[in-house]
């Protein structure tokens, strides 16, 4: 039995044009250009570049990107007016395939309260000027504007009359992010049906995300004959925005059982893209956004990391490189990983402990997950360097600490520590804070400037006699040694924590028998 050849779904993408409605976006000329130039780099049939009416800026944009524009239509928004339809096509006219796109409102609602007219005033004026398009270009599309909401007979009429009078597209508008699926097939099913001429037209459908149902409203118009869907890159636009393109396009790649059609989009270009439109607006993306997100591909729960290692596919249907994401897949250390991600990140650190070793890691690992919500590349190897090279005889010990602080004078720290030959050796600094006082104190006495990388500060009871953990964390020469005190007094258990680190790194220096670690500047914040 013959296979039915696929159909290809057209990708209008209104990023430009509805994406910039987003209240606070508003991209620069130089801006729209680039981005219209990565939407063709992408694959996009239709770049909807504007509104060429709302502004002088807006009209030299769509111009500007139409005479760069090789590979795609460039389309221009109109109202269903004159000088609408006039000023859009002075914005498309240079492009390879120009299009202009007339809407009017066709819900009852908004023809009496917005438009203050009557149906069939609505019907003379959207004729005409689809006709009145048409002249200038063969390539107009038709949007009856809230169409979800309009009353059926009267939308099979107006897209009838609208198709007689040159509309090349007729796209149906969910405006207001009304319809939910069920609903939707049933009025493609039926302008299907009841429409003589639709097979004259290319049959659109435009999702808003009010209930966020737009990216499954899109795929269900595509089910029932939508073959152009519109979309905005991060589904950026209006009120909940619009029709994530990254979400469908995905869909209709990954789902081919359910949706046996096809695009032109290079997908490896979706992650490039997607930065650069957030970029531009200054919407960030958030992190559990489908596709495009941080975490879209990040995994912290063990039970998911250990599937991972085993195979990608058990907890992945996409591979994310081939979307561009350069990293790829992330296993997010936490306080839900479990050993077999610890160890096998651990291992390709490098760090690679005997048994008994990285269990005692894993053990601090997960005390340190508890107080951070991420535990990165130096924590690992400030406790590997823990494991390594347990202090069983500190180089340096901590007698005494006296701090003079206020809000009127300058912070001194004096202190008194015996050296690794058994001498006393006492010193005062001055610093930016009491801690960064105690801190050069502690280098001056030691001879030995690390970078301070890390500073937190956790109260361990409550009250105010709680007694407060410290946890630091210094490098030098690009590695990296934690140390941790707690006491009732901060000061105490910062000056505490430092020694440890830097008794540590002393120690390592001396088993492994290296030059002196390099000495950092002197600047150290608190």
């Amino acid at each position: 039995m013959k296979q039915k050849k696929k159909e290809k779904i057209h990708i209008f993408d209104t990023t430009l044009r509805d994406g910039e409605q987003s209240a606070g976006v508003c991209f620069t000329q130089e801006e729209k250009v680039e981005i219209a130039l990565q939407l063709e780099q992408l694959g996009v049939d239709i770049i909807e570049a504007g509104f060429p009416c709302t502004s002088e800026g807006d009209l030299r944009a769509v111009q500007e990107i139409s005479s760069k524009i090789q590979n795609a239509s460039v389309c221009a928004l109109a109202r269903a007016v004159k000088k609408d339809i006039d000023i859009a096509w002075e914005g498309v006219k240079k492009a390879s395939i120009p299009r202009i796109h007339v809407f009017i409102n066709a819900s009852d609602i908004q023809i009496a309260h917005q438009l203050g007219k009557y149906r069939k005033d609505v019907l003379r004026q959207a004729t005409k000027m689809v006709s009145y398009a048409a002249a200038y270009t063969p390539y107009v599309e038709f949007s009856p504007m809230d169409a979800t909401r309009s009353d059926r007979e009267f939308l099979y009429q107006l897209i009838e009359q609208c198709i007689d009078a040159g509309a090349s597209t007729i796209n149906v508008p969910d405006s207001v992010g009304y319809t939910i699926p069920e609903e939707l097939a049933q009025l493609f099913s039926s302008i299907r049906d009841q429409v003589p001429n639709i097979d004259k037209t290319r049959l659109s459908f435009h999702g808003q995300n009010d209930l966020g149902l737009c990216t499954a409203n899109t795929l269900t118009a595509v089910q029932n004959g939508a073959r152009q869907i519109e979309l905005t890159v991060n589904g950026i636009g209006e009120r909940a925005g619009n029709t994530s393109l990254e979400e469908v396009v995905m869909a209709i790649h990954t789902r081919k059982d359910f949706l046996p059609f096809y695009t032109d989009i290079r997908i490896k270009e979706i992650y490039r893209t997607s930065k650069m439109v957030e970029n531009y607006s200054g919407m960030p993306i958030q992190w559990n956004k489908a596709i495009v997100g941080k975490n879209a591909f990040r995994h912290s729960s063990g039970i998911h990391q250990d599937g991972i290692l085993k195979l990608r596919e058990t907890w992945e249907i996409m591979d994310p490189k081939s979307i561009g994401i350069p990293q790829g897949t992330q296993l997010v250390l936490g306080k839900l990983s479990g050993r077999h991600a610890f160890r096998s990140h651990m291992q390709k650190m490098g760090l690679d402990l005997e048994k008994d070793k990285m269990e005692k890691a894993f053990t601090e690992f997960k005390i340190l997950a508890d107080k951070k919500v991420k535990v990165d590349d130096r924590d690992l190897e400030a406790i590997a360097n823990t494991h390594l090279y347990p202090i069983e005889d500190p180089p340096w010990d901590l007698e005494h600490v006296q701090i003079h602080t206020g809000d009127k004078t300058s912070p001194t720290a004096t202190l008194r520590l015996k050296s690794p030959k058994g001498e006393t050796k006492i010193d005062a600094a001055v610093g930016t804070g009491p801690v960064d006082a105690v801190y050069r104190c502690m280098n001056r006495i030691t001879g030995r400037k690390p970078v301070l990388s890390e500073f937190s500060v956790k109260s361990v009871t409550e009250g105010i006699d709680a007694q407060g953990e410290v946890t630091i964390r210094i490098e030098s020469e690009g590695n990296s040694f934690m140390g941790r005190a707690s006491d009732t007094d901060i000061l105490v258990a910062s000056a505490q924590a430092y020694i440890n680190a830097l008794n540590r790194m002393l120690l390592i220096e001396k088993r492994l028998k290296r030059k002196p670690l390099a000495k950092s500047k002197e600047g150290m914040k608190e």
